[in-house]
């Protein structure tokens, strides 16, 4: 998935854990999320792990968001993992502002 934001913009990613056949499955633990380049996004994951929300930090560019689960339910350690690509972009002008000074004596 890609996902492109402009630098005033923000997005909640959500992670659900699905069997080969498709089906919702459990998972032990709460899921992570980390980002391939932290200057450039923030993340702000929900207390279940499930979702995440995603700010522009600051520079444009690109990095890889990724949430990490472990799918073993026993004591083993099954990670599985998805990713998003979010591309930060410059915000466009969307109006024109016009002000005036004060009023002075010509």
């Amino acid at each position: 998935m890609i996902v492109q934001l402009t630098d005033e913009q923000k997005v909640t990613l959500h992670a659900t854990p699905l069997t080969e056949g498709g089906n919702i499955a459990p998972v032990d633990g709460t899921p992570t999320w980390e980002a391939s380049d932290p200057s450039l996004v923030s993340l702000v994951p929900a207390l279940d792990g499930f979702s995440c929300e995603v700010i522009t930090a600051g520079p444009l560019g690109s990095c890889i968001v990724t949430c990490t689960a472990d799918a073993d339910l026993g004591a083993g350690i099954v990670t599985i993992l998805g990713t998003a690509d979010i591309v930060v972009v410059q915000a466009l002008a969307a109006s024109l502002e016009v002000t005036a000074d004060a009023p002075v004596i010509k």
